[in-house]
């Protein structure tokens, strides 16, 4: 069925949890997973902490060591489950941009994502990324609550 599963996280609980299952069911279809983890760019007048007090050379370190850092769990996962895998760092705007260009980009046949990554206010005002990819993937998803 499908061969290649593109497998978000943001490093959230329930997105964990979406990265567990989505593995595990690369490992029942014998097919290969892409763990992708989706990084803000460096914004020079920003709120956010960590670039506040970096560089943008320096935040892009930091950024892509963290990235590799969430994805360690699901490559461990996926090795235990006998799933090749490719952990991916991207920096893009729009995460949900980004999880389609990485999809498209690497001939995945289906996104598995958690249903939401947002709470609250922002996401009634941002929208949910994996309601964004559901929109405007040409790729089947599949959505994990």
């Amino acid at each position: 069925m499908f061969k290649h599963i593109l497998i978000p996280t943001d490093g959230s609980p329930l997105a964990e949890r979406a990265v567990d299952r989505g593995l595990r069911l690369a490992a029942a279809l014998h097919a290969r997973a892409t763990l992708v983890m989706v990084t803000e760019p460096f914004h020079v007048f920003s709120l956010t902490p960590i670039q506040v007090s970096m560089s943008e050379a320096g935040y892009a370190a930091a950024m892509e060591q963290r990235g590799h850092d969430l994805l360690m769990g699901g490559t461990t996962l996926a090795r235990e489950l006998g799933v090749p895998c490719e952990p991916v760092v991207v920096e893009d705007e729009h995460p949900y941009s980004a999880i389609i260009d990485v999809a498209r980009e690497r001939d995945c046949d289906l996104i598995a994502m958690a249903s939401h990554g947002r709470r609250g206010v922002s996401a009634l005002v941002l929208g949910s990324e994996t309601q964004k990819v559901l929109t405007h993937s040409k790729i089947p998803v599949l959505v994990f609550r």
